[in-house]
């Protein structure tokens, strides 16, 4: 495995520190926010530019660098990036940060199309699964390590966006540098809206709820906690809890749902989340409230996008994968985009709660809506079901679909290994078969 990770340690560690800028600036713009005076509304809005950028940004960066070519693109977004990170303190106006968070978050998601292509060409099937899963803790480890510096800055000052912008700047280096040959991307059309509803009704509708749950975990919990009067330790501890909880409930959600009905995991894990988001009302919100709350809350969210994306392409043949991808993430987008305004409204009109009420809304509807389509449709069975594969929000459609197809292939080759030892001499209907045959029945969704 080292060896395998020694050959892509350039793209892994600038992707640390992309993400150590991105986390930084995320955070600094509800702490820097509130320090300026902005309203809870105005820094709802600039949260939700960045996703509207990156949802933009997701339907043109993969034309762009075909057109232009990688390294170009490249190094473009990431002078962009830079620049942008270092205007957030020379222009201190709301107007200015939402055209500033519009920008990054384009640029961030061409940044992750192009690191995520060379990933992934870099890699063989052996070592696809490894390479990605090392990718998505890599982005887990940048978000963390920025709540730590942003917690020994002073934010206050120019200093703090400074050095998420030169962050940023170093990490294009080792990536540029060892990038080549730049690999070929696919021209994927998005499945239809209508399509992918008709495919999967329960992760459609699921999806816009946590598109807004996960926003505003990363773009309006820095705010919530200026708002309640944290200290800037304070509110990197708690921001830091989200994601680490992220990464810790991967593993049993994960092994759960390779043995229960993954409709009834989401029900189950969105309950839980549901109800740790009404913990603060219950008890108060205390500090270490608050840091159980976010390790829950962000223990649930994250693997809930893995469920989702998994209970999809159980209904899918491998090569509807990648159009499904372009699809899932759009709405998810969507969900991101309305989730911070949705949030900001009800700050400014119930006060600092209304950041749980509408997280705990969000995930308590998306219970509701599981159960109801848990009593309209059956599941299928687990031998149809494909393998739940970690997944970090911030991919893009590229590495989304090379993680699921890797998975679906692998699967495949299992299937295929295991009717070889118990039908030897039917080698012929083996031959013909090149992928595990899914279900594609309306009535199970």
């Amino acid at each position: 495995m080292l060896t395998v990770l020694f050959r892509v340690w350039a793209l892994l560690f600038g992707m640390i520190l992309i993400m150590i800028g991105n986390g930084m600036q995320s955070t600094l713009i509800g702490v820097r926010g509130g320090i300026e005076g902005f309203s809870t509304f105005e820094l709802s809005v600039i949260s939700s530019a960045y996703f509207a950028g990156f949802l933009i940004g997701s339907r043109v960066a993969s034309k762009l660098i075909r057109e232009v070519g990688h390294v170009r693109v490249f190094a473009a977004l990431g002078s962009f990036m830079s620049a942008g990170l270092i205007a957030f303190p020379i222009v201190l106006e709301p107007w200015a940060w939402v055209l500033i968070r519009l920008l990054l978050g384009f640029c961030l998601s061409g940044v992750y199309v192009s690191a995520e292509s060379w990933l992934n060409d870099k890699a063989t099937n052996k070592t696809r699964g490894t390479i990605l899963s090392a990718y998505m803790l890599a982005q887990t480890v940048g978000l963390v390590s920025a709540q730590v510096l942003v917690g020994i800055s002073p934010v206050d000052t120019f200093a703090a966006f400074a050095l998420a912008s030169i962050l940023v700047s170093v990490s294009f280096a080792p990536i540029l540098l060892s990038a080549s040959p730049a690999p070929v991307i696919a021209n994927v059309k998005p499945m239809s809206l209508k399509r992918l509803f008709d495919t999967s009704p329960l992760a459609t509708v699921g999806m816009v709820l946590l598109g807004g749950v996960l926003a505003a975990q990363f773009g309006m919990a820095a705010v919530y906690g200026s708002v309640i009067g944290l200290s800037v330790t304070g509110i990197t501890t708690f921001i830091a809890a989200i994601f680490v909880g992220s990464v810790v409930f991967q593993i049993p959600v994960g092994w759960l749902s390779d043995i229960f009905d993954r409709r009834l995991l989401i029900l189950g894990v969105a309950l839980m989340g549901g109800f740790a988001c009404l913990l603060p009302w219950i008890a108060g919100p205390s500090y270490p409230v608050l840091l159980i709350t976010g390790f829950v809350m962000g223990g649930m969210a994250t693997p809930l996008y893995s469920l989702l994306v998994a209970y999809t392409n159980d209904y899918l043949e491998l090569d509807d994968m990648p159009a499904a991808a372009g699809g899932i993430l759009f709405i998810y987008g969507v969900g991101a985009i309305i989730g911070p305004l949705v949030i900001g409204q009800m700050m400014d009109l119930i006060g600092a709660n209304g950041f749980w009420l509408f997280l705990s809304g969000a995930f308590l509807a998306m219970a509701a809506w599981c159960a109801f389509r848990m009593r309209v449709s059956d599941a299928p069975s687990m031998e149809e079901a494909g393998d739940y594969v970690s997944l970090s929000p911030t991919a893009s459609q590229v590495a989304v679909t090379a993680v699921t197809e890797w998975s679906a292939e692998h699967d495949a080759q299992s299937d295929d290994g295991e009717d070889a030892n118990a039908e030897a001499d039917d080698t012929e209907e083996q031959n013909n078969r090149t992928t595990r045959p899914r279900p594609c029945r309306s009535e199970h969704r």
